[in-house]
């Protein structure tokens, strides 16, 4: 099954869960990821996604960005709008040796800041910044949203990565606790999380999201909501970028136009955009 998102409810619990295979395949070719760059930013991509599904309105983004220390530099994964997400990792090439037969994300990411933004139509923007707990990026969320949320809640987050460099399977789930939730039915889904620890070997083997969702409430009642498709998809266009191009300085521009072109590359999507000449001649307006 294609990429796709599901939330249910339960008494006193939240659960959303989320199939990212595709989507942060498509990131990974677009940025060249190595493998470890690649399950960094899908975890990312992925947090993003499930992090969306609490927003309120429809109307409200949010933007997830690590800040370690460690050879990755920057993790930004943005979910602009309603099931779809871009990003990007600062340095996509880089290679560290596995840990137990594990790629170390915790390693390449390192200690720093955990920032998750909410935005609005109406420009109100919120920031909620917490420390690093691991760099293993599932129990940094965790963190962020019991510390600037006070939303007692467990994250779940795996990336797959071939011996190819492919990703063949991503993964993650957001338990959340409501203020009703009964000792009994938190205690359930605890002893049931050892069923989905590793999300991303469940996504390889064709597990849905509802699929996981049914492992954590295994033993309980809930109602599994019907499934959104999630896609990878990024706001650049030739127009936006001719805008910033015509909003730079004079002297910035007639530097281009005496190279004879400039090329502009997407930092969420990598996308490449070309103006020759006579375009940058008619964005300065000469």
């Amino acid at each position: 099954m294609s990429d796709h998102i599901v939330t249910a409810l339960a008494p006193g619990v939240r659960i959303v869960a989320a199939i990212t295979t595709e989507l942060v395949e498509e990131a990974r070719k677009r940025h060249d990821c190595w493998p470890i760059a690649a399950a960094a930013l899908g975890r990312t991509l992925t947090a993003a996604l499930l992090l969306s599904e609490t927003l309120k309105g429809c109307d409200e983004s949010l933007t997830v960005r690590i800040s370690g220390n460690g050879p990755l530099g920057d993790i930004v994964a943005d979910s602009h709008e309603k099931h779809s997400v871009r990003g990007y990792v600062r340095n996509p090439h880089v290679e560290m040796p596995p840990v137990g037969g594990k790629l170390p994300v915790g390693q390449a990411v390192g200690s720093g800041m955990i920032h998750v933004t909410r935005f609005n139509q109406q420009h109100d923007i919120f920031t909620g910044t917490v420390e690093l707990v691991s760099g293993e990026i599932a129990e940094d969320v965790t963190r962020y949203l019991m510390d600037s949320e006070q939303i007692p809640s467990t994250v779940g987050l795996g990336v797959m990565v071939d011996t190819d460099g492919r990703v063949t399977g991503s993964a993650g789930f957001l338990v959340q606790a409501m203020p009703d939730a009964s000792g009994d039915v938190l205690n359930t889904v605890e002893m049931n999380l050892p069923l989905v620890a590793s999300p991303s070997q469940l996504a390889a083997e064709g597990i849905t999201a509802a699929g996981i969702i049914r492992l954590l409430l295994a033993g309980l009642f809930g109602t599994v909501y019907d499934a959104q498709p999630l896609k990878f998809r990024c706001t650049c266009s030739r127009e936006r970028v001719s805008s910033v191009l015509a909003s730079l300085g004079e002297v910035e521009l007639k530097s281009m136009i005496e190279d004879g072109h400039s090329e502009v590359r997407c930092n969420f999507c990598n996308e490449a955009y070309e103006f020759n000449e006579t375009e940058l001649k008619t964005l300065a307006g000469s």
